[in-house]
């Protein structure tokens, strides 16, 4: 069992509240691109199509930093880096806050924003946690990880507040503000953990994230998990998060009941993430994997039976579809600590992180391809179910393993 064990419960849950405070910021600010793009549209004449692909180039961003971000918190710890990565964030809201011209938008999301979305992210926040504790690390994953989803209820509200009643500026002001005042309090309320080695006794002499690397690849877990996490990114990110809204309107329900449905789907995300937790640590975790890509694989069946039916039929796919969302995390997390590596778990993490947003980028070009060629969405929410079913196929491929601490 890992030093880090001992530590007090304290600290252990300091971990998860400040990394829960950590995600809800990064993914807010993110969020808040969407919410301002018509005011930017207006004040300086930019078109949605410039200020989407400065958004994908920070998507790009955060795909190539996340295996570093998450081999730093196998060096360095999750205490230097989320506050790494929380002065990042700060930095680039600032500047966006600042900013008078293209050059400047560029630099400050695509840039520093960028690279703060890819330190601060859920892989990270995963890492640090499963560290961090000896029982319950399911759960606590659960919990930390979705300020993800759920710590946008608190604040993409305040973000909208500030824009109707003071300026766009205000609203990524106070993003930059918060983040940077973030720093002084993980750093005086969370320990500095450990480097891994030190952490697992197994080496004085680091190894190189190119060894790191080979090692890793070279586990067929791990490109389990991988390829899984990749269909995960392709039927979440990519076609609900991209193509939902402009689905439902394709139906003809109304733009105000069809995003209240998006904004339940998120709040019964917060609750899948947590409830896949708490099972992780008590039940077999690849059946629990392919149950949650199973039952998606059933959701879409449902989503493609929608043209035609009431709003409500909305709804119910919100709700059970919010229910498998990102409930993969904490098993995928929990997976990878016990079958890839605890002294690895950061970079392992990282690379199956990267792998979701490239599914993601799939999932999203493929959606608008698709429905440009052929007018409906049926290919595309078909491919979805038959995706699923094959992520959770490949789940049910990984050994029946201890969970990290026996292995760490």
């Amino acid at each position: 069992m890992s030093d880090t064990h001992t530590h007090p419960s304290r600290q252990n849950w300091t971990v998860v509240v400040f990394g829960f405070l950590a995600l809800s910021l990064a993914f807010s600010s993110r969020a808040a691109l969407g919410l301002i793009m018509p005011v930017w549209q207006t004040e300086f004449g930019w078109t949605s199509s410039y200020i989407s692909s400065v958004g994908a180039a920070a998507l790009v961003v955060m795909a190539i930093v996340a295996p570093f971000a998450g081999r730093l918190v196998d060096r360095r710890g999750s205490q230097f880096t989320l506050n790494l990565g929380m002065g990042l964030l700060g930095i680039g809201c600032a500047i966006v806050a600042l900013m008078n011209s293209k050059l400047m938008f560029v630099i400050g999301f695509a840039g520093f924003s960028a690279v703060g979305f890819g330190i601060v992210a859920t892989h990270v926040v995963a890492t640090a946690v499963t560290r961090s504790f000896s029982e319950n690390q399911g759960l606590a994953t659960g919990i930390g990880t979705s300020g993800a989803t759920g710590g946008q209820f608190l604040i993409v509200p305040l973000i909208a507040a500030l824009l109707a009643f003071a300026s766009w500026r205000w609203s990524f002001g106070a993003l930059s503000l918060a983040s940077l005042a973030l720093i002084p309090c993980i750093r005086m309320s969370m320990r500095a953990d450990e480097p891994a080695e030190e952490e697992t006794g197994v080496s004085d002499v680091p190894s190189s994230m190119r060894q790191d690397f080979v090692m890793i690849v070279r586990q067929p877990a791990f490109h389990l998990l991988f390829w899984s996490f990749l269909i995960c990114g392709f039927t979440t990110t990519g076609v609900i998060e991209t193509h939902l809204l402009p689905f439902a309107a394709f139906c003809g329900f109304p733009p105000i009941p069809s995003a209240t449905a998006y904004g339940l789907l998120s709040l019964v995300n917060l609750i899948g993430m947590i409830a896949a937790g708490w099972l992780t640590d008590r039940v077999n975790r690849p059946v629990l994997l392919a149950s949650i890509y199973m039952l998606r694989a059933l959701t879409f069946i449902l989503l493609g039976s929608l043209p035609g039916t009431s709003i409500e039929m909305l709804f119910l796919f919100a709700v059970l579809f919010g229910a498998v969302d990102y409930s993969t995390v904490p098993v995928t997390a929990s997976l990878v600590a016990s079958h890839v590596g605890i002294k690895m778990m950061g970079l392992a993490m990282g690379l199956i992180s990267a792998g979701h947003a490239i599914g993601g980028a799939m999932g999203a070009f493929a959606g608008g391809y698709l429905f440009t060629a052929t007018q409906t969405y049926d290919l595309v929410w078909t491919g979805s179910v038959w995706l699923a079913v094959g992520a959770g196929v490949l789940a049910l491929f990984l050994k029946i393993q201890p969970t990290s601490r026996a292995v760490a």
